[in-house]
């Protein structure tokens, strides 16, 4: 079995060893990085690998996996002329958080804790649960006031227990944080755990090698914590430093308009939200993007601005007409997952190319309604 590498604390570089159930930085408690560095294979040695995205074994820090459902290898179709959507909500449980939670299973399974806990505002609790009932770990979800009930009830169909918390979505996570620190807790933290990226990041290596080896000049992605934007700029720097492509993508965060603290930051210049006055809130359609103060914001502003990319926002409007317009064209999507075709479907990207992904099924939500 391959060793599990150190984690560290990119703010303050406080290292915390492999193997242990520490979920933040003693110090700070922030969240942590993991001291890994791979080099992806190239394209050729792929052919006839397993159809997961246990694939690019190189690349991910857990090897030998027994927790798979075959996670990973969703398709890549057009939209229009330039751009391609990455159907991500044909994972084993309708979301693109199944890319990480295997990794965190994976990774419970091998510390042995006495329980497992997540937070989520639904798709990454469902992801988590799901993978814990392949691990036969038990897990327990904290999740907000108002989360959709077919989430609930997918989350609770796959035998984790559900503790609905008065409030927003940082209220369950706060709630979540102070059971982490319980002795033999280990918290599935797709915010917090690095692994998690790692499994994320593979969306991009997909990518690469459904294009023949090349990226896209854009990849839109939506950002609420920024888990897929985070893993997106890990494995084009993955793939860049492997000399395996010669351009990096530019990076295009997507935000509901609603609750967009970190497109507030960027319009106004500031490396983290703590530069800023936050932005007055609102309900949105986009409660899987709807974060309010994204623990790594600092890092998430980084990649976008070294990539080259910029903050978009959507309003409710605009997410209720990407919906019906990716339905029309036989794409059923909840609504936080129209977010990225919100924002580019009417843009002019001349001769550049995009991907957008479509992260979580229309089932979990429903069509939102009409203003």
């Amino acid at each position: 079995m391959t060793p599990l590498p150190d984690c560290y604390c990119p703010a303050d570089g406080t290292r915390v060893p492999a193997g242990s159930l520490t979920w933040c930085c003693p110090l700070c408690r922030g969240p942590l990085d993991l001291d890994f560095a791979p080099t992806p294979a190239p394209l050729k040695s792929l052919v006839g690998r397993v159809n997961s995205l246990w694939r690019y074994a190189e690349t991910l820090p857990l090897s030998a996996p027994t927790t798979s459902l075959g996670e990973g290898r969703t398709p890549l179709v057009e939209l229009r002329e330039g751009i391609s959507a990455k159907l991500d909500f044909l994972m084993p449980t309708l979301s693109f958080k199944d890319r990480g939670a295997v990794l965190l299973a994976e990774l419970a399974l091998r510390l042995k804790p006495r329980q497992v806990i997540a937070d989520s505002s639904g798709n990454a609790g469902t992801a988590i649960a799901a993978y814990c009932a392949r691990a036969r770990l038990p897990c327990t979800v904290y999740v907000p006031e108002g989360t959709s009930a077919k989430k609930l009830e997918q989350i609770e169909g796959h035998g984790a227990r559900v503790r609905v918390i008065d409030g927003d979505r940082e209220a369950a996570a706060s709630a979540a944080r102070e059971e982490a620190d319980t002795p033999g807790t280990f918290y599935a933290s797709h915010v917090y755990n690095p692994y998690f990226l790692h499994g994320t990041k593979t969306y991009v290596h997909e990518l690469w090698e459904d294009m023949g080896g090349r990226l896209p000049e854009v990849i839109v992605v939506p950002v609420g914590n920024g888990t897929l934007l985070l893993g997106a700029a890990l494995a084009v720097a993955e793939l860049h430093g492997a000399g395996l492509i010669d351009r990096r993508p530019a990076l295009y965060a997507v935000q509901a308009a609603a609750v967009a603290p970190l497109a507030h930051a960027w319009t106004e210049g500031a490396t983290d939200l703590s530069a800023t006055v936050p932005p007055p809130m609102s309900p949105t359609l986009a409660e899987g993007i709807a974060i309010p103060n994204p623990p790594r914001a600092r890092q998430i502003l980084r990649a976008v601005r070294d990539s080259g990319g910029t903050f978009l926002t959507v309003t409710e409007d605009q997410i209720r007409h990407a919906q019906r317009d990716l339905a029309s064209q036989g794409l059923y999507v909840e609504s936080t997952g129209v977010a990225c075709w919100a924002a580019v479907r009417e843009m002019a990207l001349g001769t550049r190319t995009a991907v957008v992904p479509l992260c979580g099924a229309g089932l979990k939500t429903g069509l939102a309604p009409q203003s």
